[in-house]
């Protein structure tokens, strides 16, 4: 008799919420039921994606639904109070790591589960991966023989101490994002020789944030475990991404790439001294095509739905629910005893980090007196030097965040954190009432278009309906140089030529386009004080050297260049974007005109990694992108998407969309130097210095 189908609740709605509704597609038995966020719009979204009901709280979702399994995938704090709801409502409960803020609580959950005869697991999603069962296989089989070192890393760039968004619950201290990044570490180690002792920290390159918190950007752990020597290292400066295990043995050695699920085994061969280098070579290379063709085949099959990070994801769940459907326990990589094991190790290093700062006031709405302007997406990279400079010549800037703290320290009492949905109009115009000028900085990203409607284009309008409605003198847009049709090398683009039909173009320059089209409909009709810039490829320092706008990356250290990187591109500094946009609340009667924002031609896509390399030292590995050849493979994917996998609202692949990502067209920027006053760097040697240094290169 078949099994019944286990429906599962998501609780929260964030980005790994999508990461687990996808894979839950993959899982058979199981099926996504309900996603609950306070945040209605994100859970709307996420639920109806994947034909689920959406909910603001998990006891109205348990309600309705009934769900079986609840998996939790909010901020940790919350962790321990949504499980314990969650299993006193009748739920098994999988939840994202961190699994706890901290060991009691990790306790507190496990307790709970047993008392209410529920299971209770933990996404440490690597240890699910295909290649890690081998790994675990191989020392079963004594391939490896007796683990005398292991070493485990995780080296790979960390966006978010550089660009943010700073408010993160991972950047706030320490503790946090050792919690963040940490389980990935320990549960290798936890799993494959058990609780470590006598354990060493070490931290390196301190880096203080917009904030004031102070965080390493390294450490390294040492320590032994079941007579094995474990070092933990951590390197979140950029570089090339390594993410390993790798352990030396009597019998032989391995190297887990658990970033792309392969597995290297090396062990010695019995040839003479002739033959043996020989045939250890050709082991290696045997092996590397061997899981080449592997994960190849893997990502053909399922039409790249089970990439790596997804498989990890996909091993726990079914694991979890395999456990669930069978009445067994949950294995012990995934256990909440596991799952405890590995706060306590962490819990260790923490107790040898600094003594935290003094922790900032949270975010509170804006009262009396209410700042002069308020800036929608002030804490990116655009937006918090516009901050900067507001603040700079005495203007109390509003910044509309969801952060619960400030991350503009060394600026108290001339920036305040506004608290407003903004999707909330009502909420938008009390925020707003008394502000002379409002700058709609921020951006989607969405997967559909549907996602850039509501999340993008819908904001906007709402944004500019509360504006209208609390009587603010400028509404200051921010588009993109990227909504025109820049394919054509012969045509200097300017402010009156025409974005042309977008139907067929990217999503986020298409979301843009129609963005601009609506609020330049609320000037013509409402007299919506509307100014709007179009900044370009903006670079500066706390930026990052891995612009898309250049080209396609492949890590930090590999670009393929949209086109032949010979044409000059829009360039421009982030000191010289933020100065255009308080020069565009000062200057009169230039309501409904747009400005582009792009620096004199100065630099080639070539001619800035040979910047990059004769500044910092480092070389990136440089090729060229032929456009017709990523038309023709976006064709391959619209084509395998239509009719394999059965998705609608697809858009069939423009050509001119892809040529204009290499901006062919020149642009011109004399509106906005004529106009404005605006007078954006013009020296080579000089743009050059302020875009690369002091941090060219990301934590160094």
């Amino acid at each position: 008799m078949p099994q019944r189908e286990l429906t599962v609740g998501l609780v929260g709605a964030g980005y790994i919420a999508q990461w687990h509704a996808n894979v839950l597609a993959q899982v058979p038995g199981v099926r996504l039921v309900g996603v609950c966020d306070p945040a209605q719009s994100a859970a709307q979204g996420l639920a109806q994606a994947h034909g689920a009901r959406a909910f603001d709280n998990l006891e109205a979702m348990m309600a309705a639904c009934g769900c079986d399994s609840v998996h939790i995938l909010t901020p940790p704090h919350l962790h321990e109070p949504l499980a314990l709801q969650a299993l006193a409502l009748g739920a098994h409960v999988l939840v994202e790591k961190p699994f706890a803020p901290c060991a009691t609580a990790a306790r507190n959950m496990v307790a709970a589960a047993r008392a209410a005869q529920r299971q209770i697991a933990v996404n440490h999603n690597f240890l699910g991966l295909p290649s890690y069962r081998r790994l675990r296989a191989a020392l079963d089989q004594g391939v490896i023989g007796r683990v005398d070192q292991a070493r485990i890393h995780w080296h790979f760039p960390l966006q978010p101490l550089r660009t943010g968004p700073f408010g993160l619950w991972m950047l706030q201290s320490p503790e946090n994002l050792m919690l963040e990044l940490g389980p990935h570490l320990h549960a290798f180690a936890q799993d494959l020789f058990g609780p470590m002792h006598d354990t060493a920290l070490r931290l390196s390159r301190p880096v203080t944030l917009p904030t004031g918190v102070t965080l390493p950007q390294g450490w390294c752990v040492q320590g032994h475990a079941a007579g094995t020597e474990i070092t933990l290292s951590v390197s979140l400066v950029e570089g090339a991404d390594d993410r390993s295990v790798s352990l030396r043995g009597s019998a032989g050695a391995a190297r887990l790439d658990f970033a792309n699920d392969t597995l290297m085994i090396e062990r010695a061969n019995a040839s003479d001294i002739v033959l043996n280098p020989l045939r250890a070579e050709l082991a290696r290379a045997r092996a590397h095509l061997r899981e080449g063709l592997r994960n190849a085949a893997v990502q053909a099959r399922s039409l790249n739905r089970r990439q790596p990070y997804a498989l990890g994801f996909e091993g726990v769940f079914a694991a979890f629910y395999g456990a669930i459907a069978q009445g067994d326990p949950v294995p012990g990589a995934v256990s909440g005893d596991s799952a405890v094991a590995v706060m306590d190790d962490i819990a260790q290093l923490c107790a040898h980090l600094p003594a935290k700062p003094v922790a900032q006031a949270p975010a509170v709405a804006v009262s009396a007196p209410p700042p002069q302007v308020l800036v929608i997406g002030g804490t990116g990279f655009v937006g918090r030097e516009l901050v900067a400079q507001l603040a700079a010549q005495g203007t109390h800037v509003g910044v509309l965040s969801r952060a619960r703290t400030n991350p503009f320290a060394g600026l108290d009492g001339r920036v305040t954190m506004v608290s407003a949905s903004v999707h909330d109009t009502d909420a938008l115009q009390q925020a707003m009432t008394g502000v002379e000028c409002v700058y709609h900085l921020a951006r989607a990203e969405e997967p559909t278009w549907d996602g850039y409607l509501q999340n993008d284009v819908g904001v906007t309008e709402n944004l500019a309906n509360a504006a209208l409605k609390a009587g603010v003198r400028r509404f200051i847009y921010t588009g993109t140089i990227a909504s025109y049709d820049a394919s054509r090398p012969g045509r200097t683009i300017s402010e009156k030529t025409e974005f042309g039909d977008m139907s067929r173009r990217n999503l986020y320059a298409r979301s843009k386009a129609l963005c601009e089209a609506r609020l330049m409909a609320l000037h013509a009709s409402a007299g919506l004080p509307l100014v709007i810039a179009r900044p370009g490829i903006v670079v500066g320092p706390g930026g990052p050297l891995q612009h898309w706008g250049i080209g396609r990356w492949h890590g930090a250290g590999a670009v393929r260049i949209w086109g032949n990187g010979r044409n000059t591109l829009p360039f421009v500094l982030n000191e010289d974007v933020a100065r255009a946009l308080v020069l565009m609340a000062q200057q009169d009667g230039i309501e409904g005109q747009s400005f582009n924002l792009v620096g004199p031609p100065l630099l080639s896509a070539q001619d800035w990694f040979e910047a990059i390399a004769a500044h910092t030292g480092t070389r990136i590995a440089v090729s060229k992108g032929n456009l017709a050849l990523f038309w023709g493979m976006d064709w391959v994917k619209y084509t395998l998407k239509r009719y394999a996998l059965r998705r609608g609202g697809l858009e069939r692949p423009l050509l001119a969309d892809w040529r204009s990502r290499a901006h062919l067209s020149p642009f011109a920027n004399d509106r906005a130097c004529q106009v404005l006053g605006w007078t954006p760097e013009a020296d080579r040697d000089a743009f050059i210095r302020k875009a690369l240094d002091p941090k060219a290169l990301f934590g160094f």
